[in-house]
């Protein structure tokens, strides 16, 4: 009867840590998703700040997919970063948004305005904001998580 109730205590954090990696996976597959849904179904036309959150989100399905399968909590020194350098952009792209929508100042950082809003749920949710929230999702649920002790 101990033994049982050792196993499931030593089990509970590797759970623990297959579920946090399932869903910042999950979370990346869904941003992806959601952005090619945008350009390629609906046509609304990424701007340059909107491709460079991309090129940090897209790897960010395959690393962790492939570290959900295989277990692989070390994948987190290198997606923490990319997460970070993401959710940076993301920060600025919505502060951009933000204050050059309100001010009407015409701000181009490519063929499409940065601050051009295709979507705006409930006055204040916008493209570059659900990437802003994504890149801090897979933060959360990656920090700390490599020095959490697996099961062996």
């Amino acid at each position: 009867m101990s033994t049982s109730s050792t196993s499931s205590k030593s089990e509970r954090p590797a759970r623990n840590v297959d579920t946090r990696l399932f869903v910042a996976w999950a979370v990346s597959v869904i941003a992806t998703g959601g952005s090619l849904y945008f350009s390629e179904i609906k046509g609304y036309l990424p701007c340059d700040l909107c491709w460079y959150q991309r090129i940090f989100m897209y790897p960010l399905t395959i690393l962790l997919g492939i570290a959900y399968f295989k277990d692989d909590v070390g994948i987190t020194k290198y997606v923490l970063p990319l997460s970070f350098v993401g959710g940076g952009i993301s920060l600025y792209h919505v502060t951009i948004q933000r204050i050059f929508s309100a001010t009407g100042n015409a701000v181009a950082c490519g063929k499409v305005p940065c601050y051009t809003d295709y979507l705006n749920w409930f006055g204040f949710i916008t493209i570059p904001l659900l990437a802003l929230i994504a890149f801090i999702i897979i933060i959360v649920m990656l920090w700390g998580i490599g020095k959490t002790p697996k099961s062996s």
